[in-house]
């Protein structure tokens, strides 16, 4: 017998709040906190965090923290595959943070067995252009 209960669906309230991006200012080179940041500067923190922390080995992060550069990179792989899977991969390690909305524009060079790696990405703040060499 099926019970005909109406349910007021206009009594739903969407009550999500923005993610605070507000966190440690992290000094890479030193291994030091030196600070706050907020909005682009914390994506951009993020960003490269992210992409230097290996996934699935930091028993304190989840499985969608981190990314696979380094088990890419020690593959032995040829610069061309590693040019065709590193863009996945750092899309990957970025994309599902909702404040990042695209990742494109990758370049890469290979110079003197380092490899410089270009990418922007569009986040809920605005453009960030990313240059590192890993």
């Amino acid at each position: 017998m099926p019970l005909d209960i109406p349910i007021n669906i206009t009594e739903i309230k969407n009550d999500s709040e923005a993610i605070p991006t507000k966190t440690y200012k992290i000094d890479f080179e030193n291994g030091r906190i030196i600070g706050k940041v907020d909005e682009l500067e914390a994506i951009k923190q993020f960003i490269k965090k992210a992409l230097k922390t290996p996934r699935f080995k930091c028993l304190i992060y989840d499985s969608q923290y981190g990314s696979e550069i380094d088990n890419l990179i020690k593959s032995d792989s040829t610069f061309q595959f590693l040019e065709s899977e590193l863009p996945r991969v750092v899309e990957d390690a970025l994309i599902y943070d909702q404040r990042i909305q695209k990742v494109y524009d990758f370049s890469f060079e290979l110079s003197n067995e380092q490899l410089y790696i270009k990418f922007k990405v569009d986040t809920i703040y605005g453009t960030t252009e990313y240059e590192e060499v890993i």
